[in-house]
């Protein structure tokens, strides 16, 4: 192991070996020169020396540069360095929340342990590791675990590094990372390379006669070295990580044989979330009373990096607040600062306060009674971002399909605001559009992708060119449309007059509180229910 060590270090610094050891002999040569000679002729020398060296460091250095820019393409310096896995110190136990990856990552750990016995019974290690999933979920975290797990060297690189404007110098630093990579493997008996971002150089090649073909000779190099066409074969793992849909990568990149095994890494369910509060929160001061199960299930559809994020902020807050920990206030706090923005008082009328009020008090009731898989997080008349009020949903649990149902109620939801402002004040104002534009862009979806209208259309028909349907079709498909903007405008319209008194009670609420969170709003809701009751009896 000792010779394979020494061979891979001269493999990588001989260069600065060999420039070490010629300075040292003109050193050496030169001192004993100036020893054999008179004196005045020795201090002649001594004064013309530093102009020779002076003269030689200038006429390397234009030549260096006149080499590499004209003849070499430009600097293929690579930034990725050898990682020791001790020094990447991300353990296993610290990556939380995706316990299905980490199993499928786990089995590729054991492969890299086992590579000897692999070996002897004929087999060979896996190449590549695909990591596909949304943004903050630890793919990087994931892959620094199995770099210090194994025990191997890690070489991390961002794909966007290789992205260069002349011909060739992409290819060239591919190589430049795969030869590192291979001594590396020589030396430690195998090697991680870590390409993040990897649909930076992985996106399908186009071929075009107007050039513009650096990124085809970057990943043509990439799908060359990760292929073994070397006259030794060693132990070099690549592990690339997208965001992207694995379906915009080049085919010839994700088949076997390169990128062997794919990773899907998703969200976190409601345990993982749960388990990823109780970690970061253990890293800060907080109130043990806490309720965790509560907290991952307000937090549906949050990554590891949010939560690490929400707990982040709310540790601000707290040391804003000159408290000496971090509470389920903090927290709240926390998550609304991050999902709607931060609080903007400004100066308005009290008309605008009242229609701004009954607008979300509109979209709050609506919520409140309609919708199957939502429930009211935060209502608010206070300005963030660029609206002037808010109701904010959460989702109950996750979901991974939505119904007919579900997209009637976002619809509803959405035409809630501009149905309180019509029955109240007879008119309406433009804060109704943004409203409008989402409701409308589902009704669409629901007709012309989904067949969820009414007629006997079925299919999707936005992949079929307008100019290629008939004017009967394109009818018939408006036409389920509008019926659905009638029917839930009509279903609305009878849930506000019919429950006019909570919608008021909903209202001064508002404009007394400014903003009301989900017990309050129950509060509301429950206190009016049992006096309706009482007066139906």
């Amino acid at each position: 192991m000792l010779s394979r060590r020494f061979k891979m270090y001269f493999s990588l610094y001989w260069i600065i070996m060999t420039i070490v050891i010629v300075i040292l002999t003109l050193l050496f040569l030169l001192i004993w020169g100036l020893s054999r000679i008179e004196s005045f002729y020795r201090q002649m020398q001594l004064i013309q020396i530093p102009m020779y060296i002076l003269m030689g460091v200038i006429n390397a250095s234009v030549f260096v540069f006149m080499w590499l820019f004209f003849l070499r393409g430009g600097m293929t310096k690579i930034a990725a360095g050898k990682v020791k896995a001790a020094d990447v110190n991300v353990k296993w136990d610290d990556v939380i929340g995706i316990d299905e990856a980490k199993m499928e990552a786990w089995e590729v750990v054991q492969l890299i342990k086992d590579r000897t016995m692999l070996q002897k019974i004929g087999g060979r290690i896996i190449r590549g590791i695909l990591m596909v999933g949304p943004p903050g979920c630890g793919k990087t975290y994931l892959a620094k675990a199995i770099a210090t797990e194994a025990k191997v060297p890690f070489l991390p690189m961002a794909a966007s590094e290789f992205n260069e404007i002349f011909v060739g110098v992409g290819a060239s630093k591919i190589r430049k990372l795969f030869k590192r990579a291979r001594l590396m493997a020589y030396g430690y008996g195998a090697c991680i390379v870590f390409i993040d971002e990897l649909d930076a150089i992985g996106r399908a090649r186009t071929f075009s006669m107007y050039g513009g073909q650096e990124g085809n000779a970057t990943q043509n190099q990439l799908l060359v070295e990760m292929d073994g066409l070397k006259d030794k074969e060693e132990n070099v793992i690549v592990v690339g990580a997208t965001n992207a849909a694995e379906s915009i990568l080049d085919p010839a990149l994700v088949r076997p044989g390169r990128f062997d095994r794919k990773v899907y890494i998703d969200l976190p369910g409601v345990d993982g979330r749960e388990k990823l509060f109780t970690y970061y929160l253990g890293k800060v001061k907080h109130d043990p009373n806490i309720d965790l199960g509560r907290l991952a299930r307000k937090a549906v559809y949050k990554s590891p990096a949010d939560i690490a994020n929400t707990v982040k902020e709310a540790a601000l807050i707290a040391t804003r607040n000159k408290k000496d920990r971090v509470t389920m206030d903090e927290i709240s706090e926390a998550i609304e600062r991050i999902e709607m923005g931060a609080k903007r008082r400004r100066k308005m009328t009290q008309r605008e306060r009242e229609m701004i009020a009954y607008h979300e008090s509109g979209h709050l009731l609506v919520l409140y009674r309609l919708h199957p898989t939502e429930d009211v997080f935060k209502a608010s008349i206070i300005s963030r971002k660029e609206t002037l009020g808010a109701v904010h949903a959460s989702p109950r649990e996750e979901e991974y399909t939505r119904s007919k149902d579900a997209y009637m109620a976002d619809i509803k939801v959405a035409l809630g605001g501009y149905v309180a402002e019509k029955l109240t004040f007879g008119t309406t104002s433009d804060g109704v559009s943004a409203d409008f534009r989402s409701a409308m862009a589902k009704a669409h979806i629901m007709v012309w992708r989904l067949g969820m209208g009414k007629s006997s259309l079925v299919g999707d028909y936005t992949i079929i060119p307008k100019e290629q349907l008939s004017e009967d079709v394109r009818k018939k498909l408006n036409e389920d449309r509008a019926s659905i903007f009638d029917d839930c405008t009509k279903e609305v319209e009878e849930l506000l007059k019919k429950e006019k008194a909570v919608l008021e009670k909903c209202v001064k609420e508002l404009l007394a509180r400014e903003e009301l969170d989900y017990d309050e709003v129950k509060e509301i809701f429950d206190d009016y229910d049992k006096g309706h009751k009482k007066t139906s009896k």
